[in-house]
């Protein structure tokens, strides 16, 4: 259940990546901090695992060195990815479809529902 609940994460990051251009800190982290209990370090950790390849890898490098994530954190990182490559081309699609001034108020929304959540 917890690859399912992982996959699904990077799904959601992929769609709205692709949808918006945004993916890693504001869907990633936030997910494994809120789903799944990580600290903020495993989180951002973690996050840059499932980047790695475009984005990460130095940055994953250290906070491995630093021992703020471990084999399971590698593990959930490539498990998101799997979700991302996926979710990043159908949020692509969806975005191509719907109207500019549409996918501008849904970004401020889902914006809003992030500096809600993280609020409180």
């Amino acid at each position: 259940m917890q690859l399912i609940m992982l996959f699904i994460t990077g799904l959601a990051a992929g769609l709205l990546s692709g949808m918006f251009g945004v993916g890693g800190g504001v869907i990633i982290v936030p997910a494994l901090v809120f789903f799944f209990g990580m600290s903020q370090q495993s989180a951002n950790g973690t996050s840059l695992i499932a980047l790695l390849l475009p984005v990460g890898l130095l940055g994953v490098m250290e906070y491995y060195r630093s021992g703020n994530i471990s084999s399971e954190n590698i593990w959930f990182g490539l498990t998101i990815a799997l979700g991302l490559f996926a979710g990043a081309f159908f949020g692509a699609q969806l975005a191509i479809e719907i109207s500019s001034e549409l996918l501008r108020k849904l970004f401020a929304v889902f914006l809003v529902f992030v500096a809600i959540r993280l609020w409180f």
